[in-house]
C-alpha cells in the first residue's frame, strides 16, 4: 500500500497547475511537465493536488507519480540546490556566462556547458552552488561534475558533495616490511 501516493500535495498560489495527458506546472521559476500513466488520476481541490489510483496493481506507479508531481510543484516554486566542494592543492573551479571551466589536476582545463534552468554560483573557487528548478536535470549536472575527479579515498581529493564522509584508506607500508 503506497503510504506516499497517498499524501496530498500543497500548492501555493503563485504556481498554476494544469491537468490532462500530462500534469503542466507552471510558477515563478519555470514550468514543468509530469507525465501521469494510465490507471492513475490527478484532482485538483482547493489548494492541494490529489493522485489516485484505479487499483492496486498501480501501487508502484501511484508513488512515484505523486513524488514527481511534488518535486515538480516544489522546483516551480522555490526551486532546489546541490552544493559541491573542491579539494585538493590548485583544484579551482571558474564560471563565465553558462560555461562553467575547471583545473582539477590534469593537463588540460574542463569546460562544461551548463543546460538551460541550471545556474552555478562559485564561492571562494572551491564551493560550488548549483540551483534549478528541475530536480532530475539538477542532480544529473551535479553528478557529471563530480564524475570529473571522484573523490580519492586515499589521499582525500578530488570533488565531492557537501557533507559526503569519505572514509580515508591506509596506502601500502612495502618499505618498512620485513623478508619472510
Amino acid at each position: 500500500m503506497s503510504r506516499v501516493g497517498k499524501k496530498p500535495i500543497p500548492v501555493p498560489s503563485s504556481v498554476k497547475v494544469e491537468i490532462g495527458e500530462q500534469l503542466k506546472v507552471q510558477g515563478p521559476k519555470g514550468k514543468l511537465e509530469v507525465p501521469i500513466p494510465s490507471g492513475i488520476r490527478v484532482q485538483q481541490n482547493a489548494g492541494t493536488l490529489d493522485i489516485l489510483r484505479d487499483s492496486d496493481e498501480y501501487a508502484a506507479l501511484h508513488g512515484l507519480t505523486r513524488a514527481l508531481a511534488a518535486n515538480a510543484v516544489q522546483g516551480v516554486s522555490t526551486g532546489f540546490t546541490r552544493e559541491l566542494d573542491i579539494v585538493g592543492i590548485g583544484y579551482r573551479a571558474d564560471v563565465k556566462g553558462k560555461v562553467a571551466t575547471f583545473t582539477l589536476g590534469y593537463s588540460h582545463p574542463i569546460e562544461v556547458l551548463l543546460p538551460e534552468g541550471v545556474d552555478l554560483k562559485i564561492d571562494k573557487q572551491t564551493h560550488l552552488v548549483l540551483s534549478g528548478y528541475d530536480k532530475q536535470v539538477l542532480g544529473q549536472v551535479a553528478a557529471n561534475i563530480r564524475a570529473l575527479r571522484k573523490p580519492d579515498p586515499y589521499k582525500n581529493k578530488g570533488v565531492r558533495y557537501m557533507g559526503e564522509v569519505l572514509k580515508k584508506k591506509v596506502g601500502k607500508s612495502g618499505a618498512t616490511g620485513g623478508k619472510k
